[in-house]
């Protein structure tokens, strides 16, 4: 499998924010969202929370996803494929950018319908592990009937250009990821059961 993770990053490099279609294979993507249902089923995934420290806590009302982390020393073999192609991307993003990230995190995310997430930012105040965002969707047959677009906010707060956004489709095999303190995102309401995979290139604190 060959993918072009140095275009992925130069174009980072170049607006802070890259999509791609394909990223894996489709029977990569379709072991990846098996997998992630599966331990749906066993009951593994927890209600995601919002917030640091004393702070963090659960909201559904600004947060409404469940999750679950994956642990690559017990990697199924899809995952693996996953955490390499990120992997590769970090490596890529390193040399090009110089960002310093030394690590992957990621998790299943499950948003039920009616469930979406508030605009925010994935870099926590006083806390800059967190380099680049990543995305990758493993639904079949989306639309966007469906909703749970992922909002891509391209003006900052207090900016005149602040409606300005990308909306992207989580349709199997999409790929996303972003500059973690540059760009403030939100997921819309989804009216069917969204699947992904997030994941984090972590610098060290």
């Amino acid at each position: 499998m060959v993918l072009d993770v140095e275009s992925i990053a130069l174009e980072l490099g170049r607006t802070g924010l890259a999509v791609r279609e394909g990223f894996l294979p489709a029977d990569v993507i379709a072991a990846l969202r098996d997998r992630a249902q599966s331990a749906h089923v066993r009951g593994e995934f927890r209600a995601a929370a919002v917030g640091a420290g004393a702070s963090r806590q659960v909201d559904a009302s600004v947060r409404g996803d469940v999750t679950k982390w994956l642990d690559p020393s017990s990697a199924s073999p899809a995952e693996n494929i996953y955490f390499d192609a990120v992997e590769d991307l970090r490596a890529a993003v390193n040399q090009c950018l110089q960002l310093g990230a030394f690590e992957v995190e990621a998790h299943y995310a499950l948003y039920p319908p009616g469930a979406a997430y508030a605009r925010h930012c994935d870099q926590p105040r006083a806390n800059g592990a967190r380099a680049v965002s990543t995305v990758l969707y493993l639904n079949e047959d989306w639309s966007e009937a469906d909703g749970g677009a992922l909002r891509v906010h391209l003006g900052d707060s207090s900016s005149a250009h602040q409606a300005e956004f990308r909306e992207v489709w989580p349709r199997a095999g999409v790929f996303v990821c972003f500059l973690s303190d540059v760009f403030e995102h939100e997921v819309t309401v989804a009216r069917r059961a969204r699947w992904s995979v997030a994941g984090w290139l972590r610098r060290r604190r």
